[in-house]
Order: structure tokens, then sequence, then C-alpha cells
């Protein structure tokens, strides 16, 4: 007979099977430090303890140490940390280019002591010992610049030196601009958070080092002269005090030769990995052999490349395949993630826009999904006399084999794109995939040379049609000629296109490019008038005063969304037909009038953006802050005065607590536009964030004028506002400061101001 078994039973078997199934967090840091990237791949649950050793929040930039043990950390949005808080971290390991944590939550379990920095020399931080760990560093100080974010709520000090063995990048967390001065040529010893730099591919080419203020940093000995005291250097000279003590070691590589230029470079790759390997070698090597490299390593610019390098041959033949890929894949640059392209071989399809021959290249423009990249042909050592040119039709699509090469990714950050250039190794590299058109001139012509040769023959039947022939000869050459001389024309329009596209993307002013893109329409119109009008009222380009007479031909300025933008109009002789080509004029030249507009349009609004309360549209910090800096300078040369009104909303959570988000945000632009009102056209309003203002008035006799600004920036708020059915009584805490008496610096003000407004706000309660 058999037993049954309870259902509630099975049910706990099968809850305990699982419950064994799932790993363990590891609840020490020491336990995570220890992973391989392998094992940290399969996210594995951690809870720890640790110190906060440097955060940045708007970097997403977190490390953390317990004991000698440290480790970065990716913060949840919205975290907010100091360093020496001791927390808990409970996430997932991930692998990168050493295992870190993703962190789900931090708990703040109180504040407390440091971890006690370690000395670190060049070789540590290089190989990665004492990877994100608190480190103390001597060194001297090569250049510091004020690194300025407008998505940063602070500034940093950028310091490049040089300590024993090698360079070293180290960022402050400091708004103090002071802090730069005598720093120059300086011993300093400073204490900071380790870390690396990265290419696209994940592969480390420097050191950096966090440090979270100006204590962290401690002058050993100041430089005995001043930079700016040195005696001027005739340039001719600078070499002359050039010295380098360099210990590197000699390197060796292995893989296969993708590209080599004799005499300057070559590339070796080995599965997703590649490297430039820079060398004076003419030897015969060949392309697609295994090879070995020695030479000194080098980065730049966060560019990992062998300098000084010579290569060995194997003459074993290895199989590398390009690899397919778009602009964007080829564009893409982040230090994050290990899948970049720079030195690897690629192809990538794109349709000729132009094609350029110089003295020590050649080069092809393509357009790939609406973006351009050149690919270049660098002509090998000659005697003078170049090969000739591939010639390829303009508007054909080729596929092209190469190197991809990234211009420059030092201005860059990580996510963005970057241009880049596609080097060949020979024209074979080059795969015409589809030709353009066939109704095009050249055809043209040689169909009419097909004609001639056609009526000569015709011409021999006989004396009678002789007369006939010739005239139809002479009209065939006059329409020769005249295609001849379109063609030319043609070549100089699209040399006129080509600037204007140039000029586009620079900083020619807009009015400018509009008259130059109407006197191309007019180029191709037989120097008919032509003029455009914008839909703001602005009239460009030659508009004749006897234009209501003319035939007129027009086409609109489209807009990628929206009305049309404008309007391109040219004028012709009354009475005369149109023709085909005024349409494809016309055409061409509204196109590059929106991609003009459109694009002047999107940079005007991103800088609006960056200087402008997207709620309120007044100013915002980062313009306020530029305000000040400018009345400071001013003010010290003229010894004038100035205030600073800083205004916080009583009790503003209560409005969103009430009403809602939407009522508050009404209620904040009601509130600007009173407090407009109370200032003159001179005054600057600006949005510090959330319920907080300050006004600035730079204008002021006296502190009494400061002060009357702002009590009736203060008393604008006593009447109640009306939003959407609801009455509001609200009201503002305000304190004022004036220059230089409350303070001759941009803090020390705002300081001012803020502490006068919260001594009113203490007052008002």
């Amino acid at each position: 007979m058999k037993r049954l078994i309870p259902a509630a039973v099975i049910a706990l078997g099968c809850a305990l099977t699982a419950w064994a199934a799932e790993p363990a967090p590891l609840t020490t840091l020491g336990a995570v430090h220890v992973l391989t990237n392998a094992e940290a791949s399969h996210a594995l649950p951690v809870a720890f303890e640790a110190t906060v050793t440097y955060f940045r929040g708007y970097e997403n930039l977190l490390f953390v140490q317990d004991g000698d043990v440290a480790i970065f950390v990716r913060p949840p949005a919205g975290a907010k940390l100091a360093a020496g808080d001791r927390v808990l971290i409970k996430g997932t390991t991930q692998q990168s280019y050493c295992p870190l944590v993703v962190a789900q939550t931090i708990t703040l379990l109180h504040h407390g002591f440091m971890p006690a920095p370690i000395p670190a020399g060049f070789d540590d931080l290089i190989r990665d010992e004492d990877d994100s760990r608190r480190v103390t560093v001597e060194g001297v100080v090569r250049a510091v610049d004020m690194v300025l974010s407008t998505d940063a709520p602070i500034h940093s000090l950028r310091l490049q030196m040089t300590i024993d063995g090698g360079h070293l990048e180290a960022d402050v967390d400091s708004v103090d601009a002071n802090a730069l001065e005598n720093l120059l040529d300086a011993e300093i010893e400073i204490t900071g958070v380790a870390a690396g730099k990265f290419d696209d591919k994940m592969q480390k080419t420097g050191v950096v080092l966090y440090a979270s203020s100006l204590a962290d940093l401690k002058i050993l000995k100041r430089a005995g002269t001043s930079p700016w005291s040195l005696p001027i250097t005739p340039m001719g000279q600078i070499l002359t005090s050039y010295h380098v003590h360099d210990l590197s070691a000699r390197v060796r590589v292995h893989g296969a030769i993708t590209y080599y230029q004799p005499g300057s470079g070559a590339v070796l790759q080995e599965g997703t990995k590649s490297l430039w390997i820079a060398t004076h070698t003419h030897d015969p090597l060949q392309i697609g052999d295994e090879a070995d490299a020695t030479g000194f390593p080098d980065a730049h610019d966060r560019f990992l490349n062998l300098v000084d390098g010579e290569i060995e041959d194997s003459h074993v033949p290895a199989t590398i395949t390009p690899q397919p890929a778009t602009w964007e894949q080829l564009a893409f640059w982040n230090t994050s993630r290990p899948d970049g392209h720079q030195y690897d071989l690629v192809s990538i399809e794109g349709r000729v826009v132009t094609e350029v021959r110089e003295a020590a290249q050649d080069e092809y423009v393509l357009s790939s999904d609406g973006q351009l990249f050149t690919a270049i042909y660098r002509h090998p050592p000659t005697n003078g006399h170049l090969p000739p040119m591939r010639q390829i039709p303009l508007g054909s699509t080729i596929r092209v084999t190469g190197i991809c090469m990234i211009v420059d990714a030092n201005p860059f950050n990580p996510g963005e794109d970057v241009p880049f250039d596609i080097l060949l190794r020979s024209f074979d590299d080059i795969a015409v995939i589809a030709r353009p058109s066939w109704l095009n001139i050249g055809n043209l012509i040689r169909l009419i040379g097909l004609l001639l040769l056609v009526m000569a023959a015709v011409g021999a039947w006989g004396w009678t049609l002789n007369r006939k022939v010739r005239r139809q000869t002479a009209d065939i050459s006059t329409r020769v000629e005249a295609e001849a001389a379109l063609e030319r024309k043609m070549a100089l329009l699209e040399q006129r296109r080509s600037r204007i596209l140039e000029d586009i993307n620079g900083s020619r002013p807009l009015a400018e490019i509009l008259e130059e893109i109407t006197d191309m329409v007019s180029f191709r119109l037989n120097d008919a008038p032509c003029w455009c009008e914008v839909t703001d009222g602005a009239r460009l380009g030659n508009c004749p005063a006897e234009a209501a007479t003319l035939r007129i031909a027009r086409e609109e300025i489209p807009a990628r969304t929206g009305p049309p933008l404008g309007t391109i109009i040219a004028g012709f002789a009354p009475g005369t037909v149109p023709a085909a080509h005024e349409s494809e004029a016309l055409f061409l030249g509204a196109r590059l009038a929106t991609l003009a507009i459109e694009t002047r349009r999107l940079y005007a609004d991103l800088r609006h953006r960056s200087e402008f309360d997207l709620l309120t549209d007044i100013n915002n910090r980062f313009s306020l802050d530029k305000q000040l800096e400018a009345l400071i300078q001013q003010a010290r040369k003229k010894a004038g005065i100035f205030g600073l009104i800083y205004i916080d909303l009583d009790k503003f959570k209560l409005v969103n607590d009430n009403y809602g988000h939407h009522v508050g945000d009404i209620y904040l632009q009601e509130v600007t536009l009173r407090m407009k009102h109370q200032l003159r056209s001179a005054d600057m309003l600006a949005r510090l964030g959330g319920d907080e203002f300050a006004a600035v008035v730079p204008m002021a006799r006296s502190r009494a004028e400061v002060e009357e600004i702002a009590q009736r920036l203060e008393r604008c708020m006593d009447a109640p506002f009306a939003i959407e059915g609801h009455l509001l009584h609200g009201s503002a805490s305000v304190g004022a400061a004036v220059y230089p008496e409350d303070g001759a610096s941009k803090d020390t003000l705002l300081s001012y101001a803020d502490a006068a407004m919260y001594a009113a706000k203490h007052t008002n309660k």
C-alpha cells in the first residue's frame, strides 16, 4: 500500500531546494576582492561593510576600503555620501578591468575615520598593486588647471605631476581658484584614491588620483623661481632645456601585421586587441603575416602604443578577417567597455562624396548613415612620381577595408561619438559595390561622340547630303561645348557646396552662410538674381529693385518638424520658360539652408539650456557664477560696489505636498514673474535650484539701495497667488550681501548672503 505525502511537505521541500541553490552573499570586502573577472561575471550577491574613501555623485564614482582591501563601486542614482562614511553595501558583482560591485542599496551606518593612506610609487600604481586604495604620493607639479563643468555641482583642480617612475594626473575637488597660485614646479604630497585611465578597449593608459579636498594636498617645497619670472628662451633653442632619464623596460608582443607604413608605423592585431607600433624601419614586411614586435610602452591622450619599435616578420600567414562595422560602432568611444575599434582591421560601406589627391596621401570622403568619415591611402616612398589615384565616380557606393584610427579622443568623454579615419593598405582595399546612375555628363558625351561617327558615315553617301551633314555636325559640336562647359560649372558648384558644408560646421555667421548659398544658386542659374527670405523677416542675398517685374521661382526651406523655415527665391526675365535645372538648383539651396539654420538653432538651444533654468526661463547657477566673477573683476578695477540678494521661498515643500508638483511648478513661475517686476533692467535674477533664487544688483550705490530692493522682493510675496482654483499664501526669506564689504570673492558673497537669509528665516519663525 502506497504512503501518501502531504502537499505542504512537498512545497516545503521545494522551497528548501531553491533556497539551497541561491548563493550566499559575500559578506566581506576581502571575499569580493579576491574574485576573478570570470567569477564576478556571475553577478554574485554581496552585503558587506566598508568605509567611503572617495565619492563623486555626478560621475557615479565611488571607492570604498576595508582594512587594506579596496574596490570600485557603481552607486545607485541619488546616493549622497562623504569620505569617511561607514556604509553597508548590498548589490552584485560585475566584471570590468577588474571585479567591481554594482550597488542596489547603500546604507549609512555612521561617520568614522578614513583608512590610513600608504606610500605609493609609480610602479605600484601602474601595476594595479594599490588600485582603488587610499595612497600618498610625492611628486612635482608640471601643470594645474581648474576643470569647469556646466553639469557638475563641484569644480575640481586637475594636476599633472611627475613622480619617480612616470606621470600622474590628480583630480582635487575644490572651487578655490586661488589654489592654482604658486603650485607650478612645487614639490607636493597628495593623498587620494588610486585609479586607472583606459582606452576604448579598457586597456590601461595611465594613472589618476582622486582627492576629496585641498586638505589632502600638502606643499613640501615651493618652486625656487616663479615660472613667469624665467628669462625668455628663443624658440629655436627650446630643446636645449630638454632632459629625460627613462628607465622604461622593453617589451615584446605578438600578433598579425594588419598595416605597415615604412619608416612610420605598423599595426599588430591579436584577437580583439590591436596595437600601433611606431617604428623607423624600412624593412619589407608582409601584411597578413604573424610577427613579433619589441619596443617601449607609451600612452598619450588615452592612446596606447609602442615606440622605437622593431618588428620581426615570421613569414607565416595569419588569418585576420576584417570586422564589418557601421559608422556608429566605429565612432562610439567608451573607456568602460572593452569593445572599441581603435587600430582594428575593419570594413565599412559608404557613398563617395568627394576625393582629393595630396602630396602625401589620397583621401576619399564617404557618407555612411548620414555621417561623414575619411578613407586615407598614404603614398609609399617614391622618387617623386606618384602612381595614379584610383578614380571612383562620385556617388558610387564602396566598401573600404583598413585600420580604424580615432582622430583625437582627448576632448571627449566616455559614451560620446568621436571622429575617425580609415587607413587603407592599398587600392585593393576599395571595393565598388554600386556605381552611380548611368545618366550623367560623361555618358552623354560618349553618346554624342557615337552620333558624330554615325553622321560622318552617313556623309559618305553622297555630295547631296554634305551640307546637311555639316550643319548637323556644327550643331552637335556646339552641344558638346555646352555640355563640357556645364561639366566644368558642376565641378565648381560642387566645390562651393563643399565650402558651405565646412562653414556650417564652423563658426561663420549664419547670415553670411545663407548669402553664400544664394550666391551658389545664382551661379547655377547663370547669375540670375537670387535671395532668401527667412521666417523671422530677414532678407538675404541679391534682391533687385525690379523684382516685381521678373518671373519668380521659389522653393520653401523645409524644417525637419514644423512649418517651413523660409523661402529661396530666384528671378528671371519676364516671358522666359522655366527650365528643369531651376528647380534642381533651388532644391539644393533650400536643403543647404535647412541644414545651416537648424544646425545654428540647435547650437543656440544647447547654449540657452546651459545658461537658463528650463522651468522659469531665468538665469541658472552657472550664469550667476559667471556674472559674479565678471562683476568682481570690474569692481576691482574701478573700486566699485554691487549687491547680491539670496531669496528662499518659505514652506515651498507644503505646496508640492498639498497641491502636487504641477501647481508647485506654476507657483515657482508666478513667483519669478513677481520678483522680476521688482528688479531694474540691469539687475539679474537667477534660480539656484528648488526654491532658492538669487538677484544681482550691479549698479548699486550703497548698502541701503541693495537692502531696499531686497525688501521689495520680500514684500512682493504678500499678495496671495491664484493657481488653478487654489489660493496660495506665500512668503520668502531674504538675505543681502555687498561687495567688497561682505566678501571679496564669489563664494564668500554667496555664503554671507545665504547666512543673512537663514538669519531672516529664523526671525520670521
